[in-house]
């Protein structure tokens, strides 16, 4: 089976021995770099455990040319982008993303920082200490020591066996011997033959390869290292170990000498193994009552070795010595198939169709990581290899099927049309009929708004459903949502569209975001599932989390003022009672006649401008929530002082001004903890700056503290920022609501918190006029109005209620 064209990424490797590979993908708003380094926590010195992680903090600390204000995080974050960094057990990545004119001076930035990495004695104390404090985080986090684990029953001689998470015990930087051998570690593994670079954007092949081989002529040169292959991963001749408890049951199997390929291979018999469709392994055992989910995950792969994890869920007492036979017959199944020419054809389109719809850092990690291409012909060797190692069924009992295809995947992709009204044919390009004008009319008037705001053009749209509920929504109704509609939500991100159902209060929001294509017949799917009974909800359906996401996921219903509602008689009741209201963004004329029917069967009372109530203004509301875990977490949310463009423009300014001086002052500066950060933030189309942390050794009371301090100190800050750069901020948040570098789906979300405000369809265009008109005057008379709560603040904890004025 040929290759396609369109999903080879163009790769080749540089003078200095760099590899690269660059996609140009012209529909893109974004250019993304992702930068692998075949280095990883396996591979620092043993008797320096979290060596190769450390290094990886000390690269965002600025250099002598980019220092913390100017540095890669600092400026990706100004202009909108998104930046961040993975230390793995054998690689390390560094990734980014931002609007294409500032892509340069982001790589700028990463080769000057991995080239000139301060590595100064002072700061590697402080970022030990947040090392250490992600120790102690780590060390109480459930799912994270549920998955360390899973290692058990690998050889204790194994790598995976180790500590590689690093803290002030294993990091001895006072120790003359450790700064040796961390300066030996980087000049090792940071230079070009260790490397691969990925660059994916809207830029040509040959723009891309210039920015490529500037990158290249300021990295260190060097050849890659010979990494030595790990011992064997089980201790004994079983190439497989179990471990159970309580609803959940989990399978490992070890692969040793596999032929060299891609990842493709394992993720091939993954995507099989987890289907959920009829005749398969998990269907089967939903039906025998056995297990309720499957995931199979490929957790480690080196040097011809791998391990495979299959975890079964909410299976009774007993499954286990059932699920076994019946995962050995369906192997035998799956392994008899001559060259899996169906499933092969129906990965291929799930490919095309992920590459069709990925953002650029999705399409950069996809190529960096090998995940890019269909099954290749030693592919094929190691998949077989896999199979034989899993010691499949001879005599197939079962009589098991290859799932049907993706109905999702089958809907055919509307070509865009350049330039078109929707209604028009090439005959009236830059016309508006006067049907047009009165069907607007008609929609505007409708509960479901059909928003003007973005051309109907293009690949992408968007749905947003939402009910107001009357009655009281289901006990845990979010886990037994997720799980009712899992299987059609893992078809639909398969055809390029990401669907979220958010219950939040008294209030349910459904989003539908990606191709426009497929999104009508994944709305009747999700529609039908909503029409039969959830399922009762099940011990572990949510493992706990990090205080400071389970604080942001239940901060919305804390900012809004909510009476009891009855209880309902039924699950169905819960929809049908419920006002709804809806909007959807860039859909054409073909995608919009296919949704219409199905607007038809959402469930509930239509109804327009559904309205929420929020708190009262200029109060100071402290809420506490006990959460998992024992260090204390602070969210502050600071609303606009009041609902005015021109105050919402202001504190998107501020929330720009503050994310890095807030992240320096509390995480760098102070090292209150780990988990660190402000930004804007929309509730119900409430426009605020959120300020998060997390602290292994404060009180939420002095973590507040300290929040205020820094609120304090804000309208100096504004002071001591000449002129030039206010400006320059300025004019880079502005950029950042530009259509023609807005990504669609951040896009579509702000016209639905405008909508939610009482925005016209202009909003993205008035915001940003809004910004560029403000001055230096308004920007500090916002500051006084955030530090004194004319807009109120609401603080959310699992602390006691600070004293005074809260």
């Amino acid at each position: 089976m040929p290759v396609p064209d369109s999903l080879r990424p163009h790769t080749e490797i540089l003078a200095n021995g760099l590899r690269v590979t660059l996609r140009h993908v012209p529909g893109l708003k974004r250019s993304a770099a992702v930068l692998r380094v075949a280095a990883g926590s396996h591979d620092a010195p043993l008797a320096w455990p979290g060596m190769a992680h450390l290094l990886e903090h000390l690269f965002f600390l600025g250099t002598e040319r980019f220092p913390a204000g100017e540095n890669l995080m600092a400026y990706v974050q100004r202009h909108g982008g998104q930046v961040n960094a993975r230390t793995s057990e054998r690689t390390t990545d560094f990734f980014f993303e931002l609007p294409p004119a500032t892509f340069a001076d982001g790589l700028e930035r990463l080769w000057d920082m991995l080239a000139q990495p301060r590595l100064d004695e002072a700061d590697q104390l402080r970022e030990r200490e947040v090392l250490h404090a992600e120790f102690i985080a780590w060390s109480q986090d459930a799912a994270a020591q549920r998955q360390l684990a899973l290692y058990d029953g690998v050889s204790a001689s194994h790598p995976l066996r180790g500590f590689h998470a690093g803290n002030r015990d294993s990091l001895a930087v006072e120790h003359a011997e450790f700064q040796t051998a961390l300066h030996d570690f980087y000049r090792r593994f940071y230079q070009s033959g260790q490397m691969v670079l990925s660059l994916a954007g809207p830029q040509s092949i040959d723009a891309l390869k210039t920015l490529a081989e500037q990158f290249s002529n300021h990295v260190p040169t060097g050849e890659a290292v010979a990494r030595p292959a790990p011992p064997k991963l089980m201790a004994s001749s079983q190439p497989r170990y179990q471990q159970a408890h309580e609803g959940c049951f989990d399978l490992l199997f070890a692969f040793e000498a596999l032929p060299a390929a891609s990842p493709q291979a394992l993720d091939f018999l993954c995507t099989w193994l987890n289907s959920s469709k009829p005749g398969g392994l998990l269907a089967t055992l939903r039906q025998r009552g056995l297990a309720d989910s499957l995931k199979a995950t490929a957790l480690y792969e080196f040097a011809g070795q791998a391990l495979l994890h299959i975890e079964f869920k909410h299976g009774n007492a007993q499954a286990a010595e059932h699920i076994q036979p019946l995962l050995h017959d369906w192997l035998g199944f799956f392994s008899a198939q001559n060259d899996w020419a169906p499933l092969r054809q129906e990965f291929t389109a799930l490919l095309q169709r992920r590459q069709e719809t990925g953002s650029a850092l999705q399409l950069a990690h996809w190529d960096c990581e090998g995940r890019d291409t269909p099954l290749l012909a030693n592919d094929l060797v190691r998949l077989r290899e896999i199979l034989k190692q899993l010691n499949p069924a001879n005599n197939v009992v079962e009589p098991w099927q290859l799932p049907a295809p993706n109905p999702f995947l089958q809907t055919p992709s509307e070509a865009p049309r350049a330039g078109l009204i929707r209604g028009q044919t090439s005959a009236h390009r830059g016309l508006r009929t006067f049907a047009q004008d009165r069907s607007r009319g008609r929609r505007e008037r409708s509960p479901m708004q059909f928003s003007q705001a973005l051309p109907d053009n293009g690949r992408e749209g968007a749905v947003y459903l939402r009910w107001q509920l009357t009655t009281q929504a289901p006990l845990d109704v979010q886990s037994r949502l997720d799980r009712h509609l899992e299987d059609v939500r893992e078809e639909a991100r398969q055809a390029g569209v990401d669907v979220s159902f958010e219950p939040s209060g008294h209030q349910c929001l459904l989003k539908l975001v990606g191709l426009q294509a497929p999104i009508p017949l994944v709305l009747e799917h999700v529609l039908a599932k909503l029409a039969q009974p959830l399922p009762m909800a099940q011990a572990g359906d949510e493992p706990p989390s990090m205080a400071i996401r389970q604080l942001l996921k239940v901060l919305p219903n804390h900012c809004r003022q909510s009476s009891a509602l009855p209880m309902p008689d039924s699950d169905q009741n819960v929809w049908a009672t419920a006002r709804w209201d809806g909007l959807s963004i860039g859909l054409s004329a073909a995608t919009q006649g296919a949704l219409g029917p199905v607007l038809g069967r959402v469930p509930g009372n239509a109804g327009e401008d559904v309205s929420l109530t929020t708190a009262p203004r200029g109060q100071r509301i402290w809420h506490t929530l006990q959460t998992h875990g024992e260090e204390a977490a602070v969210l502050l949310f600071c609303p606009t002082a009041t609902l005015a463009l021109t105050d919402e423009a202001a504190w998107r300014w501020l929330a720009q001004l503050c994310q890095t001086p807030f992240y320096q002052r509390l995480r760098v500066d102070l090292q209150l903890g780990y988990a660190v950060f402000s930004g804007l933030k929309q509730i119900d189309g409430q426009t605020g700056v959120l300020f998060g942390v997390q602290s292994p050794s404060l009180s939420a009371t002095q973590l507040i503290a300290h929040i205020e301090q820094f609120l304090a100190a804000l309208p100096a800050l504004i002071q001591q920022l000449d002129d030039s750069s206010l400006t320059g901020q300025q004019r880079a948040l502005a950029a950042q609501l530009q259509s023609s570098t807005l990504p669609f789906a951040q896009a579509a979300e702000l016209l639905w918190q405008g909508k939610l405000a009482g925005r016209s369809s202009d909003y993205l265009e008035q915001l940003a006029a809004a910004i560029l008109c403000l001055d230096r005057a308004q920007l500090e008379a916002a500051a006084q109005s955030l530090i004194d709560a004319q807009g109120g603040w609401y603080c959310l904890s699992n602390g006691g209620c600070a004293p005074e004025h809260w």
